[in-house]
């Protein structure tokens, strides 16, 4: 089997194959995806839309900036930090690692796509996509300001907001990093 070839999971799952990238790009939906996703709203993304759903991330912020607080060894400094790689690891999770949706009544149409491909049919540019990029920057901003622009809270601060920032990019858009690629090179010799 070539490098170039597409393998059964690969194929099914949606990714195309370029030899040892680490880099995929996951294809469009085919027809009866289209028409699926149509179908029906779709309940896994649809309440991101809504105003009430926008508090709850200053909410988490408040209530994740207490928890740290609140533990007798912890700085000031490193609250901000802790609070910051919290936020930023939750959102991670929830927005652009797990893919597909947890109710199946669509024949698997968003399977491919993670919750921030599904929000808004794949827009760019919403308001509630601002809204989601600009509350890890202005964390970021906070933690920055708040830790007395220390260079190691910074850097870790800035790889958080980094590791973040950059999957919601509009070149990012349906695009996957292939860690296996970078952890197993040689299982793509094969």
């Amino acid at each position: 089997m070539d490098r170039l070839s597409v393998t059964r999971a690969e194929a099914k799952a949606g990714m195309r194959r370029r030899s040892s990238s680490i880099i995929q790009e996951v294809q469009p939906e085919s027809e009866d995806d289209r028409l699926d996703q149509g179908a029906l709203p779709n309940f896994n993304s649809s309440w991101v839309d809504a105003k009430g759903a926008w508090l709850i991330h200053p909410l988490l912020i408040v209530l994740l900036r207490l928890l740290f607080n609140s533990l007798p060894t912890v700085s000031r400094e490193l609250s901000w930090t802790l609070t910051n790689l919290s936020y930023m690891s939750i959102t991670y999770l929830m927005f652009h690692w797990v893919k597909g949706i947890p109710f199946e009544f669509n024949a698997g149409a968003y399977d491919n796509l993670n919750m921030w491909e599904q929000m808004d049919n794949g827009e760019q540019y919403t308001p509630t996509k601002k809204w989601l990029t600009g509350v890890p920057v202005c964390l970021f901003l906070l933690s920055t300001h708040y830790t007395h622009y220390d260079l190691w809270m910074f850097v870790v601060n800035l790889m958080a907001l980094l590791v973040v920032l950059v999957p919601k990019l509009p070149a990012a858009h349906r695009k996957r990093l292939n860690l296996n690629a970078i952890l197993h090179p040689e299982e793509d010799d094969e």
